[in-house]
């Protein structure tokens, strides 16, 4: 009967080993995908920045009187607003890709803001092409936007073909 016993007292060891180097595999695994996650969710955050500074820049653009002299432009963007600059913005010069005569309809603002209904006035449609270059993270983003502006007809000629 002695004999018995002793033969199983090293299974119980080599049994808990085995189940101890399970466990570690299993928080091993664990800790590598939660960590793959956290990469992913920051890389998706630095995106949705660069995208947000680029709109800022674009909607900078549109909100100044780009029509008069369409130029190339470096913007630079707080997103964060702690006063710091965060991402430089490469603008495009806008073109204006399109221009159709504004139709003359009732009076509107528009009208009476350009001066009557005697001169022509175009609708002119224009493409901003804002680049986001993040030198720290490496990340690229290209926000494209359209804009239609009313111009007369020397604004229009002057800077739609």
């Amino acid at each position: 009967m002695k004999r018995a016993l002793t033969s199983q007292r090293g299974a119980t060891l080599v049994v808990a080993l085995i189940m101890l180097a399970i466990i570690t595999l299993v928080v091993i695994g664990g800790f590598t995908l939660s960590n793959s996650n956290l990469k992913a969710v920051g890389n998706m955050q630095v995106r949705e920045e660069a995208v947000a500074a680029g709109n800022r820049a674009a909607e900078l653009v549109m909100g100044s009187a780009f029509t008069a002299a369409p130029t190339a432009q470096e913007v630079d963007v707080d997103i964060d607003s702690d006063g710091n600059k965060d991402y430089t913005v490469n603008v495009a010069a806008p073109t204006c890709v399109k221009a159709a005569i504004a139709s003359s309809g009732a009076p509107s603002s528009i009208g009476l803001s350009m001066g009557g209904g005697a001169a022509t006035t175009w609708h002119t449609d224009w493409d901003i092409d804002a680049t986001v270059n993040d030198a720290a993270t490496g990340s690229r983003v290209r926000v494209r936007q359209g804009v239609r502006v009313l111009l007369t007809d020397a604004e229009k000629t002057a800077v739609c073909p």
